[in-house]
């Protein structure tokens, strides 16, 4: 093997630039070429390729976004579009690839792998930290620092007018980011796709903490459970026989993914990084990067995309006793 190509794709998370360096310096160390490719898979659609230097990927550590850039490329999905990728990696005498990304991009790298036998490697990336078969995706600590900071300002006006405040979190399909907010906040209801919790259940909730001396209610409400403001609307609707004229909602949105990455994505970015290249070098294919309990290791693809990522249900019980 002597050149290799990495790129971005999906959603962008904090610690991409952090990977992408760890590739590359790892990969110029054992004597590799690097070239990166711009804007994902619509980069390698397109046979957009940039040598990396050493100095190219300098700076970039502390850096949130990703400086390769990234799309969402639904061509990508049909065969004759990865056949033209697989040509231009051919092209440029590209012997490996490493693919940054959350689940879309690893269904990308899964269907190109198999239809290629292509040597691709992923690296978890994406802030809901939904890739199964890993205990970490890179962006997720940032994101969920991002959400604690924002809602820790929240709770001072919350507290001093003893209001009920709804705080969306990102989390379309998953609910990692907000059961970790919910617990780091101290908010006394988290909304998570995963476990079902009737409006009429969620007022009593509201109700009870109020009974209990709470100045102020807060819930923390994934997106993919439904957005603030519906929640919100509903739930005015049944508190109102109870004296409630007012809910006020806050969506913190992209504000999540932005930002210099924390130090534990910049160690986990540059660590993953490193072992992406390190398993193309020992001839692995078709395989993703994963934190294992404190070890960095290798499995296959196709566990992140055939079996989903499950709560830990230890953990949402958790939230629910703290939050007495």
């Amino acid at each position: 093997m002597k050149r290799i190509a990495v790129l971005t794709s999906g959603g962008d998370a904090p610690g991409m630039n952090a990977a992408i360096r760890a590739v590359t310096r790892t990969a110029i160390s054992e004597g590799l070429e690097v070239f990166g490719v711009i804007k994902g898979y619509k980069g390698l659609i397109e046979n957009k390729f940039q040598k990396l230097d050493l100095r190219d990927v300098g700076g970039i550590i502390e850096r949130g976004g990703t400086i390769l850039m990234t799309a969402r490329e639904p061509r990508f999905l049909e065969r004759e579009w990865r056949e033209k990728a697989y040509e231009n990696l051919r092209k440029n005498e590209i012997d490996g690839m490493v693919v940054i990304g959350g689940n879309g991009s690893y269904r990308g790298a899964y269907d190109f792998y198999n239809d290629f036998g292509f040597p691709v490697v992923g690296v978890p990336a994406t802030i809901d930290n939904d890739i199964s078969g890993s205990d970490y995706a890179i962006g997720f600590d940032t994101a969920v620092n991002n959400a604690v900071n924002a809602i820790d300002k929240i709770r001072d006006t919350a507290s001093a007018f003893e209001r009920v405040f709804i705080v969306e979190v990102m989390g379309r399909r998953a609910g990692f980011i907000a059961l970790h907010v919910g617990i780091a906040t101290g908010a006394e209801i988290v909304l998570i796709p995963e476990v079902e919790h009737p409006i009429e259940k969620l007022a009593n909730d509201v109700i009870e903490a109020k009974k209990k001396g709470k100045k102020h209610v807060l819930i923390v409400v994934a997106e993919g459970v439904a957005s603030g403001s519906s929640v919100g609307d509903i739930l005015l609707k049944r508190l109102e026989p109870h004296g409630y004229t007012d809910i006020r909602v806050t969506v913190l949105g992209y504000i999540q993914r932005g930002g210099s990455p924390t130090a534990t994505d910049r160690m986990m970015a540059s660590r993953m990084g490193a072992e992406a290249v390190y398993a193309l070098l020992r001839g692995e294919a078709g395989v993703m990067v994963v934190l294992s309990g404190k070890s960095i290791k290798t499995e296959p693809l196709d566990i992140a995309i055939n079996k989903p990522k499950k709560i830990d249900k230890k953990l949402y019980d958790l939230a629910w006793k703290l939050s007495l």
